[in-house]
């Protein structure tokens, strides 16, 4: 049975950096754009990461926006894929997983 995990606060940036920082977020990672990053925490639903080149930023990649095929990864696995929304309500970088990119 996998583990799951919210993200450690010692591994995710403060939500209120977060959320001052979301207009550049945006800015600096339009809709298509490919990102990488750690995964910091697990869920049923999905896996949330630390994006690579933008430090204030977290992305969640939903099993709905993996490959079929693909296990959720795990704490620590670096993943990569598109960005293919912001969820403005809570701040985070919605990405498409790519099977082929993800080590750990």
């Amino acid at each position: 049975m996998p583990e799951f995990s919210w993200p450690d606060r010692a591994l995710a940036p403060d939500p209120d950096v977060i959320a001052q920082c979301w207009p550049a977020t945006v800015s600096a990672l339009p809709l298509g754009s490919h990102v990488s990053g750690r995964v910091i925490g697990r869920q049923p639903f999905g896996v949330f990461f630390h994006l690579d080149d933008v430090p204030n930023a977290v992305g969640l990649a939903e099993i709905t926006a993996m490959p079929s095929s693909m296990e959720l990864p795990a704490l620590g696995a670096t993943v990569a894929g598109e960005v293919i929304w912001h969820a403005d309500h809570n701040c985070q970088v919605m990405v498409r997983l790519d099977e082929r990119r993800v080590s750990g």
